[in-house]
């Protein structure tokens, strides 16, 4: 069999870089430790008051220490639980002081949604049965968008929340 010259080249240019790519991803999963985020924490989607983090009276923000904040959040039917402010009224703007690290729970109770604060690396997947879990630390201040980024249904394009990062 004879292969032309421009053959063999590619040949040696995809073996080579298929063989790079696989001892970067080696390298990564087995010597960094590197690994996707496993789902540890269950839930009972059809009943998740009964867990602490997402009883009514703990939805929405909760400051732990001087600068770091729990956010708990139950996706559900078009849209994002924040709890209710002091007349009742559902939340759909939440605050955050700059250069807070923010532990960002949410769940489901009926389909997968998506969870993404635009503009930030906030971006997960919810999944009913399960808690997402996210740490990260704020810090430009502004106004972002909380969007589902998950089809979720006929209303999906009504799910959406803002959260403000001020000084």
């Amino acid at each position: 069999m004879h292969l032309h010259k421009f053959e063999k080249i590619w040949l040696i240019v995809g073996i080579g870089s298929l063989v790079v790519f696989l001892l970067i991803l080696g390298f990564g999963a087995f010597w960094l430790g590197t690994h996707p985020q496993s789902h540890g924490v269950t839930i009972d989607p059809q009943n998740i008051e009964a867990h602490e983090a997402f009883k009514p009276e703990n939805l929405g923000v909760t400051q732990v220490e001087e600068d770091k904040y729990i956010i708990n959040v139950v996706a559900s039917a078009f849209n994002y639980d924040f709890g209710t402010d002091e007349d009742g009224a559902p939340l759909k703007h939440i605050r955050i002081p700059k250069g807070s690290t923010v532990l960002w729970q949410v769940t489901s109770p009926d389909v997968v949604h998506g969870f993404n604060v635009a503009g930030t690396n906030v971006n997960m997947m919810v999944e009913p049965g399960y808690i997402s879990s996210l740490e990260t630390e704020m810090k430009s201040t502004g106004e972002f968008t909380i969007v589902c980024n998950e089809y979720c249904g006929t209303g999906h394009h009504l799910m959406y929340a803002t959260l403000e990062v001020y000084e």
